[in-house]
């Protein structure tokens, strides 16, 4: 039986599909571990925030309950962006590939795209001090911001219903007993858009290498790694989970989170991964892609809290 070209193309797709899929599904990028990933079905994706409601009202006997609104917070919008790539599979190496280069191309894309993903994350991280995500906006047509138009990390939020709060030091400080102590307390007392305590419990210190030894001996240590006296070391007892992530580029900031249920950083996934192929009539060669849309980014800054370091 005579094998129709369109049927041997159809063949390498699949091949190289299946190779391709079963490395993207092996590969652990560690942006799940922090983002929370949603799908979305359209173009932008938009968030709102919601302050929560007052505090309880002495009701007197006989008279009414009072009626509370919540505040409306900032509105934040998500614009997906495409990305993609692709390779050629010459005729030549179709029929010649004694050293299975062919299995391997699909191998290396497929390690790009999460690599790229991985990289557009820990981006919100890198850039958190000095910029906004691509994918951001204020407006659904504006240009990148976020909707209190403050950086991710900053020290003079603005609360909507008056005031402001910082989820950074004041003064950026290396990762030490007292920096990381002092973080921990302004993460917990982190209020509302109603200057209400949120009650958020740090669970994650987020480092880079470079810091992996200095937190393993903070987290770690029976005693404290700062004195040569006798003392217990608190910080074991805070139940942190240390999360090193290589694709931080600083070497000397350094991140705490609440689980991913109490903050907001959200990874928009429009198109997970799509493939396609094709024959070049004039060459004979066999061209493959992938495709992927994705946003990434936050709508609300509380949950989350940097210092730059120095």
């Amino acid at each position: 039986m005579t094998l129709l070209r369109t049927a041997a193309d159809d063949l390498l797709q699949v091949g190289l599909d299946e190779v391709l899929f079963e490395k993207y599904r092996e590969i652990k990028p560690v942006y799940p571990q922090i983002f929370d990933i949603r799908s979305s079905d359209r173009k932008y994706e938009w968030t709102s925030g919601f302050s929560g409601f007052g505090n309880l009202i002495t009701k007197p006997e006989g008279t009414p309950i009072t009626y509370d609104d919540p505040y409306l917070g900032y509105k934040t919008y998500f614009t997906h962006l495409t990305y993609g790539l692709g390779f050629r599979v010459t005729m030549e190496m179709q029929q010649d590939d004694l050293y299975d280069v062919i299995r391997r191309m699909p191998m290396a894309l497929a390690d790009t795209v999460v690599r790229y993903k991985d990289t557009q994350c820990a981006n919100v991280f890198n850039n958190g001090f000095t910029a906004f995500p691509t994918y951001m906006s204020s407006t659904s047509t504006g240009t990148s911001n976020s909707g209190d138009s403050q950086y991710l990390f900053a020290t003079g939020h603005t609360l909507t219903g008056g005031g402001t709060y910082q989820n950074e030091l004041t003064t950026a400080a290396d990762l030490s007993v007292t920096s990381l102590e002092q973080a921990l307390y302004t993460m917990r007392l982190t209020v509302g858009d109603r200057n209400e305590l949120l009650d958020l419990e740090p669970k994650i210190l987020l480092i880079p290498p470079q810091l992996e030894r200095t937190a393993y001996e903070l987290l770690k240590s029976s005693g404290r790694p700062d004195t040569a006296n006798r003392a217990d070391n608190w910080f074991p007892s805070q139940g942190l989970q240390m999360i090193v992530w290589n694709r931080l580029s600083s070497s000397t900031a350094w991140f705490l989170l609440t689980e991913k249920a109490a903050h907001n950083l959200i990874y928009y996934n429009r198109l997970e991964l799509e493939t396609d192929s094709d024959r070049d009539f004039n060459t004979k060669d066999t061209v493959y892609s992938v495709v992927t849309r994705l946003s990434v980014g936050w709508s609300d800054w509380r949950g989350v809290f940097g210092t730059a370091g120095v």
